[in-house]
């Protein structure tokens, strides 16, 4: 396991002695998961940056800053910025009218006070990074999180449009090196993926981020389409899929209300001139299938296979017996 960075404690340390007055040494110590010994020599790294730490000896003593010192407003690392750029991101995406001016005005007061190379931070996910947010879940597989670093440098590479080498795990197990124009990052169905042109296979792939095992940026640079749809290209990547099953549902609703009943790893949605919605898909279990279709808030007819139309009758037969129990 690698060791955590000395700086980030000291800069934790400086956060916990600015939200609280007083702070007993063995508490802080175990907040930082070091012993006091460690904690001492932390304290005295900041008195040398010229932060007055003021330490009260006895039984409830402990270190807190001196009266009336003030510090400079921000202090973020890496991760920080990286959390700071998806809640704003994460704000923007949800639609809501009324945030996004404040949105935007906390942005640019951010960037107008933070270090630079937070502030690149912050305009790599602005304009590379897209988010599902319509009732997304947790994927089955894969690690749920670890992949802050690959987000990162994938992200900047996005930006400044530089080409990168992936060793990539695919689905089977296998391992496979890749060159990759990194044209944008999409959060869809709980798991992140990288979209681009990938130079082995010589056609647009996507690449989930947790199967990422190295990134290393290339001395080459690419063109990223104007206006290129990160999140439609995976909602089409992903339904198309080999499964077991190749599933079509005709919905008696509109497309809009099609989007909020079902989840959007489901399956591609169109809307028919003559009304009406179909659904494709590509799914392994049925039974999962018909538990999802049975608490839509519309009617629907299931076109293929005829298998589902069994799921479907065995979980109402499920229902039934459990009502009646």
């Amino acid at each position: 396991m690698q060791q955590e960075n000395p700086t980030r404690r000291v800069l934790a340390l400086l956060e916990l002695l600015q939200a609280k007055a007083l702070s007993p040494g063995p508490e802080l110590a175990q907040a930082l998961g070091v012993d006091v010994r460690t904690l001492r020599r932390y304290i005295g790294h900041l008195v040398e940056l010229g932060i007055p730490v003021a330490a009260q000896r006895g039984r409830d003593g402990g270190y807190g800053l001196s009266a009336g010192h003030k510090l400079p407003p921000l202090m973020f690392n890496s991760d920080e910025a990286l959390a700071l750029a998806m809640g704003l991101r994460a704000a923007r995406e949800l639609g809501l009218d009324g945030m996004l001016p404040a949105v935007h005005s906390s942005r640019a007061k951010l960037e107008r006070v933070l270090p630079a190379a937070v502030k690149r931070r912050l305009s790599d996910v602005h304009e590379t990074v897209a988010l599902d947010l319509r009732r997304g879940a947790a994927p089955s597989d894969g690690r749920p999180a670890g992949v802050q670093a690959e987000l990162a440098l994938l992200s900047a590479a996005a930006r400044a449009q530089q080409r990168v080498s992936l060793r990539y795990q695919d689905r089977d197990g296998s391992c496979s090196e890749r060159q990759l124009d990194v044209y944008g990052l999409g959060l869809r169905g709980g798991a992140w993926y990288a979209v681009g042109f990938c130079h082995l296979r010589q056609a647009l792939r996507s690449f989930r981020l947790d199967r990422v095992l190295a990134v290393q940026p290339l001395a080459a640079s690419f063109g990223r389409p104007a206006e290129f749809d990160v999140l439609a290209f995976l909602n089409e990547a992903l339904a198309r899929l080999p499964r077991a099953h190749q599933v079509r549902l005709l919905l008696y609703t509109e497309l809009d209300a099609a989007r909020r009943a079902l989840y959007p790893e489901l399956g591609l949605l169109e809307a028919r001139a003559e009304g009406g919605v179909v659904l494709k898909a590509q799914i392994d279990d049925l039974a999962s299938l018909a538990r999802e279709l049975a608490a839509l808030p519309f009617d629907f007819e299931i076109m293929e296979p005829a298998a589902l139309r069994h799921a479907l009758a065995d979980h109402a037969r499920a229902l039934l017996r459990r009502s009646q129990d």
